[in-house]
């Protein structure tokens, strides 16, 4: 009996053994399942810095020349008192928005005024220089809206005008070289009207 009661002792001994192996086994197992395995972290790859584009060249913008002259020099006194003795200067001249004279002004030009004392009548005259694609356009648009006039000179005292109404005003455009000069009245009521003071502005101009 003794010798049976020391065996089934150490079978418990074995079982209670192998039941603790089992345990720890498990738990090894189960540690090691819930540890993540770090994932590969990517080399940092160097980007490539872009190709600088060559840096376009500057194109000078084309600018009027200014106009170098004073109302007295453009018409002199004596030049508009001999036209007709009752247009003196305007003292309140100031060339109308989107008018001629002031698109004149615009390009660096002159623009000036002389009032009949008698009839209100304003006789406005301006000359500009503008850049030669402009200029090109503003011939374009005289040819287009006005008719030639040959009695104002020929080349190469001029090189293009022209007249046409606009309204009750006459309005005159002439192109010699690199200048526009324009004159505008309600005193201009025919082509032949302004013509003293046309040939009056172009022998005050210089040449260009």
């Amino acid at each position: 009996m003794a010798a049976l009661s020391r065996s089934r002792s150490a079978g418990f001994i074995r079982a209670a053994a192998i039941l603790v192996m089992i345990g720890a086994t498990t738990t090894a197992l189960a540690a090691c399942a819930s540890t993540p395995t770090p994932a590969a972290t990517p080399s940092a790859t160097p980007s490539q810095a872009p190709a600088e584009s060559a840096a376009p060249s500057a194109t000078p913008t084309p600018t009027a020349t200014p106009v170098a002259l004073t109302c007295s020099q453009l018409i002199t006194a004596d030049q508009i008192y001999a036209y007709n003795p009752n247009f003196g200067t305007d003292p309140g001249y100031s060339p109308k928005a989107g008018s001629l004279a002031a698109k004149a002004v615009a390009y660096k030009g002159l623009a000036c005024g002389w009032l009949n004392q008698t009839s209100g009548d304003v006789i406005e005259v301006a000359v500009s220089r503008p850049p030669a694609g402009d200029l090109t356009s503003l011939k374009n648009a005289a040819v287009t809206n006005g008719q030639s006039v040959p009695t104002y000179g020929v080349p190469p005292q001029i090189d293009e005008a022209y007249f046409a109404m606009r309204g009750s005003a006459g309005e005159v455009q002439v192109f010699r070289g690199s200048y526009w000069i324009t004159a505008v009245s309600t005193a201009f009521a025919e082509p032949g009207d302004p013509a003293p003071l046309i040939q009056n502005v172009l022998d005050n101009l210089p040449q260009g």
